[in-house]
């Protein structure tokens, strides 16, 4: 695989976390969680912050194919959110993505449509064919679909789903 450690996309960069790095995106992940209201119970915050949840991740970082990637979206040099997603190669492609944001203070002007633009092309140059996640607040939803997801029935947990095919 290149290097695709930080490609350009416009003004949003794609910075990938190594696995050495992975706890300073747990707590910046965790306090995203909290802060935006997408865990509320005590029994969430610690699942969250339980090894339980952080090791079966950094395992996924660890393997080959369907390496999940934490990566950063920076512009002008300055940390303005971040996104976990693994492709899966080894199936047919789905570019799954787990977490999305960007950082309060970036947020606005299209700053999140542009992360994922950055993020669309980073994965499409290695082999997303098409997108599917999750969401659990109606803001989020809307979001999705103003980047053209649509719904797409519900997980095995209930949770609804959406999938946005590559262009």
């Amino acid at each position: 695989m290149p290097n695709r450690d930080l490609r350009w996309n416009a003004m949003i960069k794609i910075e990938e976390i190594p696995v050495e790095r992975i706890n300073e995106y747990w707590n910046i992940q965790f306090r995203y969680l909290v802060n935006d209201e997408m865990i509320t119970t005590e029994e969430e915050k610690e699942y969250f912050q339980s090894s339980e949840y952080r090791d079966v991740l950094k395992s996924y970082m660890l393997r080959t194919p369907d390496t999940l990637h934490m990566v950063y979206f920076v512009r002008d040099g300055l940390k303005i959110g971040a996104s976990q997603y693994c492709t899966f190669k080894s199936e047919d492609g789905k570019c799954f993505i787990l977490d999305f944001w960007v950082f309060p203070e970036f947020r606005g002007k299209g700053t999140g449509h542009e992360c994922f633009q950055a993020l669309y092309e980073y994965t499409q140059s290695d082999g997303a064919v098409y997108y599917a996640l999750n969401y659990a607040k109606e803001d989020s939803r809307r979001f999705w679909l103003s980047l053209g997801f649509t719904d797409n029935g519900t997980d095995e947990y209930g949770s609804p789903l959406m999938i946005k095919r590559a262009n």
